[in-house]
């Protein structure tokens, strides 16, 4: 079974552990937003890249969800000592060693996608993680009152809160997709969506030349990362906001659409997405949708999996 994943960060992260368990025979691909990148003190750091290469590796907070276990933070409080420019993104001691590996490989020539292939000989994680693309390509948040900034200073210094009007995966119509990207997609039985951020995750992916129209082709699956109305972790709310989509299951769904979107898991509390007209076209699965440990996240995992594999026996799946 060959299964391709677009992933954000720690939702993506936690859900590919389940699906690993849920398929232990499958070879997953996994196609990581770039959009959240950002160069910071000199070097390139890829925190959702990175996320996934921790968690499936072993080597994550499970406490953050992000970030290394059992990290120190001596270099971030001499860099404040000395008037560091980005106080509000504390990078640990260990994790500042992947960036400036990173970015001495970016430095030689290498292209993203063969240096995060490096990176990965050490942590192993059992998939084959890809950028979206070897291009630069970094979400930009218009805000309401006028400036521009990148994502990643409005979620962690600003926390979302100042309203935004516009998101941009600045670079994203220019760019290209990574060596085996589209391959991957062509591929795969089916794609997965697991419960990342429809906005910033998902939609800079999908916004790279050739990559919507090759997963379109293909069975799709997603998972809702909101339950009840609310987001599961994040605030995946305000992003939401910013383009005009209600906080949902539904609504998200239909952001998505019936000609990108063939099934849908929702938590039981959403159920009566299934028999909303918007998302008629869509199969709509719901059970309990709380990654709460393993155990339950192989078992959403293994729900999308199912789903994908019926509608990918249907006539027109």
């Amino acid at each position: 079974m060959r299964i391709t994943v677009l992933a954000g960060g720690v939702g993506a992260a936690r859900f590919l552990r389940g699906l690993k368990a849920a398929a232990p025979g499958a070879r997953i691909t996994v196609i990581g937003n770039t959009g959240d990148d950002i160069t910071l003190c000199g070097l390139r750091v890829c925190p959702d890249l990175d996320t996934v290469m921790y968690t499936l590796g072993g080597g994550i907070s499970e406490e953050q969800g992000w970030g290394r276990a059992g990290e120190t933070f001596t270099v971030a409080g001499e860099l404040a000592a000395y008037g560091g420019d980005t106080p509000w993104f504390t990078l640990g001691d260990k994790d500042f060693a992947t960036h400036i590996m990173r970015t001495k490989l970016l430095a030689e020539g290498k292209p993203l996608s063969e240096v995060t292939r490096m990176l990965c000989e050490r942590w192993r994680p059992g998939v084959r993680l890809l950028p979206m693309s070897d291009d630069v390509v970094e979400t930009h948040v218009h805000l309401d009152d006028g400036p521009v900034v990148h994502f990643q200073e409005w979620w962690v210094r600003l926390h979302a809160t100042v309203p935004a009007r516009a998101i941009v995966p600045h670079g994203a119509a220019e760019a290209t997709p990574a060596p085996g990207v589209l391959e991957a997609i062509a591929n795969a039985d089916f794609i997965l969506f697991p419960p990342s951020n429809p906005v910033v995750s998902i939609g800079p992916i999908l916004a790279v030349p050739g990559i919507r129209e090759a997963v379109a082709a293909k069975t799709v699956v997603g998972v809702s990362g909101i339950i009840g109305g609310a987001p599961v972790r994040g605030m995946a709310d305000a992003c939401l906001t910013a383009i005009g989509v209600e906080t949902s299951a539904t609504a998200v769904a239909a952001h998505y659409g019936a000609g990108l979107l063939d099934g849908w898991l929702v938590d039981e509390q959403d159920k009566a997405a299934a028999d909303d007209p918007a998302l008629a076209p869509i199969a709509v699965r719901a059970l309990p949708l709380y990654m709460r440990d393993l155990a339950t996240t192989t078992v959403i995992a293994r729900a999308s999996v199912d789903l994908a594999q019926e509608l990918s026996m249907e006539p027109n799946g």
